[in-house]
């Protein structure tokens, strides 16, 4: 699969970022369309680094270590071993095809080499999440969605012990940004800069949490605060997002309140759809 290779003069630089976006954008059509189910989790940073080293290097095959840090970071993400070798799939129909029209993605026509390279990548991740949960986010540094699944265990169990629903006494306040069309740093500092505004939102023992690449809850009381926390959160967002053209450009971000179901299970459930949304 031989790639034309993006110029390196000094004056190429806005037309590898053109090429750049233009391999990303079709990378990501085939991708929905081989079943992607989440489409604003899939421009991970590692995403770009993929697209980087392909065309700079001027073959998908010697973008290895790139694929390799993309499916450690879905798995990282929540993303299963079928869905990130689909995603692979896509990434090479589109290389391989020399038109703009429709690709069909397949996994099987993939070099099997690859798909060694990214299941491996991916399963070092899995695999040591289910040995070590991490409880701290390494980007945001707020606690992970284990810390809050645990927590949520002492939420359900006081609500048993009263004998009413824990719906009654506390609620999920839920922020999500859309970074489909972000790319780069900006992507990281979106992030950080939600979390900072939860931070200073919620800075009197309430528990918050990064559920997923774009995604962060907080665990509140169910009183007379809720709404003004609300109102407060989203001018925190603002005030914060708005200093970063692209991510005031991205639009703005979706908080809402949701309601815990009726067990701590279907809770847990909950939480990992919420970290994909």
């Amino acid at each position: 699969m031989d790639v034309p290779a993006t110029r390196s003069g000094p004056g190429d630089a806005p037309f590898a970022d053109r090429a750049l976006r233009a391999l990303r954008a079709r990378w990501r059509t085939a991708s929905l369309a081989a079943g992607w189910r989440f489409p604003s989790d899939w421009a991970l940073p590692e995403v770009d680094a993929v697209c980087a080293a392909v065309m700079t290097k001027g073959r998908v095959e010697a973008a290895e270590t790139a694929l390799a840090g993309l499916a450690r970071a879905r798995a990282a993400a929540g993303a299963g071993l079928a869905e990130t070798l689909a995603d692979l799939a896509a990434l090479h129909a589109v290389l391989d095809h020399t038109g703009d029209g429709f690709v069909s993605p397949d996994v099987d026509a993939t070099p099997a080499r690859l798909l060694r390279t990214t299941a491996l990548a991916w399963a070092d991740v899995a695999t040591d999440q289910l040995v070590h949960t991490e409880v701290t986010d390494p980007l945001t540094g707020l606690p992970s969605a284990a810390y809050l699944r645990t927590r949520l265990v002492e939420v359900y169990r006081a609500a048993a012990k009263r004998e009413r629903p824990a719906a009654e006494d506390h609620v999920l306040l839920v922020v999500s940004l859309d970074l489909t069309s972000v790319a780069g740093f900006p992507r990281l500092t979106g992030m950080i800069l939600v979390a900072d505004a939860l931070r200073a939102v919620f800075d009197s023992g309430q528990s918050i949490a990064s559920l997923g690449p774009s995604v962060v809850a907080a665990l509140v009381p169910k009183d007379d605060r809720v709404a003004s926390h609300g109102v407060a959160l989203r001018r925190a967002l603002h005030e914060r997002l708005s200093v970063d053209a692209q991510l005031a450009d991205a639009g703005r971000p979706r908080v809402s309140a949701v309601r815990l179901p009726a067990t701590h299970e279907m809770a847990c459930d909950l939480l990992a759809q919420l970290a994909r949304v």
